[in-house]
C-alpha cells in the first residue's frame, strides 16, 4: 500500500455515527417526528446563532408557540425553564434596537444551553439508536 492509498482511505464510522448522520438525514427531509424535528431545529438554530435566531427564524417558518410545547415535552427541568427564560427576554429584545437588558438575559440563556448540550445530544443519541442500518 503506497501513502497515496492512505489518503483514499476513509475511517469507518461506528454503527452510532451513521445512526446519527441518518437521523440527521431524516430532519433535512423533514422525516422525522415531533419532538424530535423541533429538538434539531433548536439545536441547530442555537448553535448557529442563539436564541434570539431560533425564536426569529421560528416565527417566520412554523408556529413557534406549537414548537415550544413540543420542546416542553422533550427538555430537562432546567432546560426547559431556559428556554421560556429567553423568550422572555426575546419578547423585549429588538433587533435593530436592543435592549442591553434582554440582551444579555438572552447571552446567559445562550451559555446554559451549550453547557446543558449533551443532554440534548443524548436525547438525539437515544432517538438515533432506533433507526435501523
Amino acid at each position: 500500500m503506497g501513502l497515496f492509498d492512505l489518503f483514499k482511505k476513509k475511517p469507518k464510522l461506528s454503527d452510532e455515527q451513521l445512526k446519527m448522520n441518518k437521523l440527521w438525514d431524516m430532519w433535512v427531509n423533514k422525516q422525522i417526528e415531533s419532538p424530535y424535528k423541533e429538538l434539531m431545529d433548536y439545536q441547530s438554530e442555537v448553535n448557529n446563532g442563539g436564541h434570539s435566531q431560533y425564536f426569529t427564524n421560528a416565527e417566520n417558518v412554523s408556529d413557534l408557540q406549537k414548537d415550544m410545547s413540543a420542546l416542553d415535552e422533550i427538555l430537562s427541568p432546567e432546560l426547559k425553564s431556559n428556554l421560556h427564560e429567553a423568550y422572555k427576554a426575546y419578547l423585549i429584545w429588538d433587533e435593530n434596537d436592543k435592549n442591553e437588558e434582554a440582551e444579555e438575559v438572552l447571552e446567559r440563556c445562550d451559555d446554559v444551553f451549550w453547557d446543558k448540550e449533551d443532554e440534548i445530544n443524548r436525547t438525539l443519541e437515544n432517538r438515533a439508536s432506533k433507526i435501523a442500518l
